[in-house]
């Protein structure tokens, strides 16, 4: 079964007291639903053609059906509650292919 990852880069971090707000529901929803991180940061981002040296996070499930459950569970919805208005983030979900 192919695993699933959420990938998520930050263009721009406004308040970012309001992120630790947000990290500190997310990380045990995370961890609840099975993920594990594997790389996340932005002091150490080579970024190339359109990309932007901000913060990226990449997350792993055991697989893509694990990773779309866990961004709906009412834990994560908790931790999404507490992001700032005009927040910007893209967020995906992917499937790997193994």
């Amino acid at each position: 079964m192919a695993k699933g990852y959420w990938v998520s880069v930050y263009p721009a971090i406004a308040d970012p007291e309001r992120l630790d707000a947000y990290n500190e529901l997310a990380r045990p929803a995370v961890k609840a639903a099975g993920g594990r991180v594997l790389a996340r940061g932005g002091s150490r981002v080579v970024a190339h053609e359109a990309g932007i040296a901000e913060r990226v996070v990449l997350i792993e499930f055991d697989s893509f059906e694990q990773a779309v459950a866990a961004r709906a569970s009412a834990a994560y919805q908790e931790a999404l509650a507490e992001l700032p208005d005009g927040f910007e983030r893209d967020f995906r979900i992917i499937e790997g292919l193994d």
